[in-house]
């Protein structure tokens, strides 16, 4: 018994290590943070936006671990999911802009002068796929 709970300890923390240094190394290397501030014209608030993403992180791997219930009205979990949502959106528009994802990928497929509708077509994907989820698998 207390060998399992010394492996799980050992394995908890090597897991942890590692995604952690992989967060940490997404964001410092990509420069995703500076980006984003820069996009809005927010470059004032960096400082804000680099202990927001930590305690996030924190908040999130605390929550997760303790099974953390929130007892909300559904008319507080609106703007909660909208800002979530903008949040994830504006992380995801930073990260193609620093990688150029896009123009490669329309290059390689060879739908340059498509690129409009290949953004549209990825923006609403993920916008139907993300409205199919909640409604279809939330309440079931």
């Amino acid at each position: 018994m207390v060998i399992e709970a010394v492996l799980s300890i050992f394995i908890g923390l090597g897991g942890g290590l590692a995604v952690g240094g992989g967060f940490v190394a997404f964001l410092s290397v990509l420069g995703i943070v500076p980006r984003l501030t820069q996009l809005s014209k927010t470059q004032k608030y960096i400082a804000i936006y680099e202990w927001s993403v930590v305690l996030g992180a924190l908040t999130g791997a605390t929550a997760s671990l303790n099974d953390l219930e929130l007892h909300l009205t559904e008319w507080l979990l609106l703007p909660i999911g909208l800002a979530c949502g903008m949040f994830v959106g504006m992380l995801a528009a930073a990260l193609t802009e620093v990688l150029n994802v896009l123009p490669i990928l329309s290059k390689r497929i060879g739908v340059q002068e498509k690129i409009v509708i290949l953004l549209m077509a990825i923006v609403l994907g993920k916008m139907f796929g993300s409205l199919f989820h909640w409604v279809y698998f939330v309440d079931h």
